[in-house]
């Protein structure tokens, strides 16, 4: 499989042109399923899945100009038969996996056995957006604007072998702040990226990680 993951979804021409190269052939060309299963937990969530799916939000994703577009609902997948979406799945260029509650997303992508199944993707593009990037990891951790309590640590799929925290020093995000982010790495055991909204790290088929950026990141390396 391959990856695209981001902070804020396809914000620039850089992650744009990234997106293209690992689909391989033109966004027009390419079919996309997208995943809103992370956002539920919050509030809103039900409007904001919406809006995700609609092409709605301020994450450019689905509405790139897919030639074709489903849903995948990770909490439905346990009740229909698997050889109806793991064939829609196996026969999607991308999955769109959008941001919200990782824990929450992490539970359903291994209760809906898409997670057993994504390694076996060899030419799918995996786009993930915030917590949709951060649960492909060995060790995810959260952030929070809060000294008692400033990041918890959990263990992630690892579907790639480094960590990744989004948004960061972003305005409306300060539990992203540069110094929460390099103190809640320092607990990670594997490499951290933190990216803000105008990064991507993509990683190819043989495992090769870049980075693409038009604006700040900082990779952080187990002491």
């Amino acid at each position: 499989m391959k990856y695209l993951l981001t902070s804020a979804g396809i914000t620039n021409t850089s992650i744009h042109n990234a997106l293209v190269e690992l689909l391989g052939k033109p966004i027009a060309e390419s079919s996309a399923l997208c995943i809103p299963t992370a956002i539920y937990p919050f509030p809103g969530g039900p409007s904001m899945a919406y809006r995700f799916i609609s092409g709605a939000t301020a994450n450019p994703m689905c509405e790139l100009g897919w030639k074709s577009l489903g849903v995948l609902e990770l909490t439905a997948l346990p009740s229909i038969k698997k050889e109806y979406w793991i064939n829609a799945v196996q026969e999607a260029d991308a999955l769109l996996v959008f941001g919200g509650d990782v824990w929450y997303l992490c539970r359903w992508m291994r209760e809906s056995g898409l997670a057993d199944l994504l390694p076996l993707l060899r030419e799918t593009v995996y786009v993930g957006v915030s917590a949709g990037s951060m649960v492909t990891a060995p060790m995810f951790g959260e952030t929070y604007d809060n000294p008692a309590t400033p990041f918890v640590i959990d263990t992630g799929l690892g579907l790639v072998d480094f960590a990744m925290l989004p948004h960061l020093d972003h305005a409306n995000h300060p539990e992203s702040s540069m110094a929460n982010v390099e103190r809640m790495a320092a607990e990670v055991p594997v490499p951290t990226y933190a990216i803000d909204d105008q990064t991507a790290i993509t990683v190819t088929d043989d495992g090769t990680v870049e980075v693409v950026s038009e604006g700040q990141w900082k990779l952080f390396t187990p002491s």
